[in-house]
């Protein structure tokens, strides 16, 4: 171990050692730092080079220690408990969407949930994808994070769209909207030709359109000039991210894509009117909302980063680093780690532009909602990066500006009277969750994870300031949880070692009775009432039972996802996986008609609206 090499690499924000989530010290190898150190930008490849380097580096961890800026909590929920209903909005079905969840079925949604005494709805990342790569479909691997995905426009909501819209085949229609998996490049074909042929028609540039063109600025410009050129390039045989472009359309400022946004300035329009809609119409989903009685609205999820391939990274190359990606060190679940594909943004860059590109990530999400989630918000503090040409085992922690990011989340949460809730699963640094609480960022408690030993943990000894639920995306539904879906599904795609099998269905036995137990001390079910093993489809009582446990914690959030809510086995997504699971594909099985009256539905919400009343 090299004492110059530490002292560079601590310059530069890279830690030494972390403490893995059982508690074990884990030290990052020296060949670990230097490759770090090398995607920075820093030569360390042996010890004349970590000298010289030396001499030049700087000083990012001067910076004195700061209590953090507190984030807006509205002053109501001091004194109360609230709950709300997440869904992944593609996944819903209606009798007039084009096979994919939209804006209009959002607000339609919004009706139902707060009918039934919800506060808020949670969503999935809403952020802008690729237009030109309907396969990519992932809404944690955005093209930019300050855009929205089309995709999700209601085009009924478009004045002049009713003659179009009549001319489609009735059969077509019917086949889109069949519960079962989303077919992505249908529809993505599909509205984006309706899309086109409506901005055709002039009356759809109203001057508020070009009075928010201009607001918007460069910002947008660049975004919707990559977004044509993306198109323009795949139909020239190159791919939709810009790395596979020729070497004079990769840069942003050459003359050829100068020459090709005076060339094609109607596409590049047409995608700034797909921003301004998509906008106006997110805004209406939330004022729809709260007029229907909700006291926080939308629930709003930002994604960790952004794909190294789309309009975010072309469009601003200094502010990431590309030679890395975001992932996470090998945990129990994970022996080799995790490998998000994402590019992490350079701390240096972030410093220099006093934390601006953070503001512009939050401030257009926090625009049209009531609470945004955060997805893995350690990254306020450090993130794990993963140098090019190795695995996750060979990455190590960046520090990133935590008292600075905090302060930017602060004001901007307060401009947009916006709460905000840290996905604060897995590898926590010490002390994080304390900071969390003092900037009154909510804590994010899962189920199966909030444990006293083997023991589920007591509704009483969860966390004021958190947001509860019993599962997330990338984890089973409660039913799936119950039946021993997910184990039954990693054996069969071969990411369970066969020895492993048996043992983790015996866990999950013993899981189902301690939870059973549990329900009958503080979730109002009979003892002994329920068989656990072999596992029977879970019964209706349990469901209910499980959530009305959670509404008896103090937290003063609480979410419960819609699979759950009717009873859905499969899980939206499988980590690890692409081809192999149908993950961010699935719909709904009811239509939002059918939701408000299907059975268990009713019964969870009466449990958590007995629980937790919304103040007549």
């Amino acid at each position: 171990m090299s004492e110059a090499l530490d002292q560079l690499a601590r310059a530069y924000g890279i830690l030494s050692d972390y403490v893995s989530e059982t508690g074990e010290r884990r030290i990052i190898s020296d060949e670990a730092k230097r490759r770090l150190l090398a995607v920075m930008g820093v030569p360390a490849a042996n010890d004349e080079e970590v000298a010289a380097a030396l001499q030049a580096a700087p000083s990012l961890q001067a910076a004195t220690p700061e209590p953090p800026a507190r984030c807006y909590f509205p002053s109501w929920l001091d004194h109360e408990r609230v709950w709300g209903v997440s869904c992944q909005l593609y996944s819903l079905r209606s009798a007039r969407n084009l096979g994919i969840g939209d804006f209009a079925d959002l607000a339609a949604f919004a009706d139902i949930a707060a009918a039934a005494g919800a506060d808020f709805i949670g969503l999935n990342p809403l952020h802008a994808l690729f237009a030109a790569d309907p396969a990519r479909f992932s809404p944690y691997a955005p093209s930019d994070r300050r855009m929205l995905d089309w995709i999700y426009i209601a085009i009924d909501r478009i004045e002049g769209s009713e003659a179009m819209l009549a001319e489609l085949e009735p059969q077509l229609l019917a086949g889109l909207r069949m519960p079962g998996l989303i077919d992505y490049p249908e529809v993505h074909a599909l509205k984006l030709d309706l899309l086109r042929r409506l901005f055709r028609e002039k009356v759809q540039r109203p001057p508020a359109f070009q009075a928010w063109r201009e607001a918007a600025g460069p910002v947008l410009q660049r975004f919707a000039l990559f977004e044509a050129l993306s198109e323009w390039m795949v139909t020239q045989g190159f791919s939709a991210g810009w790395p596979g472009w020729p070497a004079a359309y990769q840069d942003p400022s050459s003359t050829m894509v100068s020459d090709f946004a005076n060339d094609n300035a109607e596409a590049v329009a047409f995608h700034c009117w797909l921003q301004w809609l998509a906008n106006e119409q997110l805004a209406a989903a939330q004022r729809h909302a709260r007029a229907a009685g909700m006291r926080i609205g939308l629930y709003l999820d930002l994604a960790v980063g952004a794909a190294p391939d789309g309009a975010a990274t072309w469009a601003d190359r200094d502010l990431v680093v590309p030679a890395a990606r975001i992932g996470a060190p090998p945990d129990m679940l994970n022996d080799h780690g995790q490998d998000w594909g994402l590019a992490p943004i350079a701390p240096a860059t972030l410093a220099a532009r006093n934390m601006a590109p953070l503001d512009d990530i939050i401030g257009p999400l926090m625009a049209h909602t009531g609470a945004i989630r955060i997805d893995h918000v350690m990254a306020l503090e450090r993130l794990y990066w993963i140098p090019s040409g190795v695995d996750a085992r060979g990455g190590g922690y960046v520090s990133y500006p935590l008292a600075r990011m905090i302060g930017v989340l602060a004001n901007a949460s307060h401009r947009c009277r916006c709460l905000i809730v840290g996905e604060d699963l897995g590898t926590v640094p010490f002390g994080f969750r304390d900071t969390m609480r003092a900037a009154a960022i909510q804590s994010y408690r899962v189920l199966w994870f909030e444990r006293d030993g083997e023991h589920f943990r007591p509704p009483t000894h969860w966390p004021a300031e958190a947001l509860a639920c019993v599962s997330t995306h990338d984890l089973p539904t409660l039913a799936g949880w119950w039946a021993g879906s997910d184990i039954a599904l990693r054996a069969e795609l071969g990411t369970l070692l066969p020895e492993r099998i048996e043992p983790m269905q015996a866990a999950r036995a013993h899981d189902r009775r301690m939870l059973l137990d549990l329900l009958a001390l503080h979730g109002g079910l009979t003892p002994g009432s329920y068989e656990v093993d072999p596992p029977s489809a879970i019964a209706p009582e349990v469901v209910s039972a499980t959530h009305r446990l959670l509404a008896r914690t103090p937290s003063r959030l609480l979410v419960a996802q819609i699979e759950d809510l009717l009873g859905v086995a499969e899980q939206v997504n499988l980590p690890g996986t692409v081809y192999e699971y149908p993950n961010w594909r699935r719909k709904l099985p009811l239509t939002i008609e059918q939701i408000a009256d299907d059975t268990l539905f009713r019964a969870v919400s009466a449990a958590l609206r007995e629980e937790r009343p919304r103040p007549s």
